[in-house]
């Protein structure tokens, strides 16, 4: 029998914010009523750019309730780069822990999130969803991805209790083992004895986030983007394609290409558009 707190059962059995916005700025749907777990997320901004009201729907046990109206409560109050830095780690904190088995819970709540953030800012689902590894629960290769980095798994086993990826027939056990080898190996390049990346590891790991995270968004819209140098925390770059024409080139460049350097990188990182 599975413990929960009494945070979780309270979110459960009252929970908060369920039902839908009518005129939501952003909206996110993760998992399927076919795999077991459900979620469509939606949050209002207001005129400053926070976020005013978030709601949820779901369909799951009781841990997919409780994550689900954990995080609209975490949500209210914050600007969109705020929300954006909540984990599913944050989520569990808030409730004071979740059993092994139920993980996926609070990574299936993350993602609703994501896809909403990324509905907001136009950014297509395509891009959003990448390529499907797990067939049996519908999980891509960016989630499980995403999961393994941000909780630091390390076996199979894990990856399926915080996704449900490998929980069904198993064939996709090799590919998940593979994105667990891939990751872990570049995860290797750590900082000096002083707790800063040197200008070497620091450039290889901005080519490996522009490569593996940030040029498929942008080629699902025939766009694409650059390294033209690094200096010191200012990583300069070129856009190309549809995203050297587009009017809101500036925005991808602060709230995607940015955003995610800081996140796989260091936070200290400015990126900047320059004419080449």
């Amino acid at each position: 029998m599975w413990e929960y707190t009494e945070k979780l059962k309270d979110h459960f059995l009252n929970p908060r914010n369920v039902g839908e916005i009518d005129d939501a700025d952003g909206v996110g749907e993760e998992g399927s009523i076919a795999c077991g777990d459900a979620l469509k997320l939606a949050f209002k901004l207001d005129e400053n750019g926070r976020i005013k009201e978030a709601k949820f729907k779901t369909f799951g046990c009781a841990s997919a309730i409780a994550t689900a109206s954990a995080l609209t409560e975490m949500l209210k109050g914050k600007s969109l780069e705020e929300a954006e830095k909540i984990t599913n780690q944050d989520i569990v904190d808030y409730l004071g822990g979740l059993p092994p088995e139920k993980m996926h819970c609070s990574v299936m709540g993350r993602q609703a999130l994501d896809r909403a953030i990324a509905n907001y800012r136009g950014v297509s689902g395509e891009a959003v969803e990448g390529k499907i590894v797990c067939e049996c629960f519908g999980v891509t290769e960016k989630e499980i991805e995403k999961a393994v980095r941000e909780n630091n798994l390390s076996s199979i086993e894990e990856v399926t209790n915080f996704t449900k990826a490998g929980g069904g027939c198993g064939n996709c056990h090799d590919a998940i083992q593979q994105i667990i080898d891939q990751i872990r190996s570049k995860s290797e390049i750590k900082p000096t004895a002083k707790g800063r990346l040197t200008n070497i590891q620091k450039i290889r790991m901005i080519e490996e986030t522009l490569e593996r995270e940030i040029r498929p968004s942008l080629r699902q819209d025939g766009g694409d983007i650059e390294l033209i140098d690094v200096e010191g925390n200012r990583v300069l770059v070129a856009t190309r394609g549809a995203c050297a024409t587009c009017q809101a080139s500036q925005q991808t460049i602060k709230n995607f290409v940015e955003m995610k350097l800081r996140e796989l990188v260091t936070p200290e990182l400015v990126v900047e558009e320059v004419a080449q």
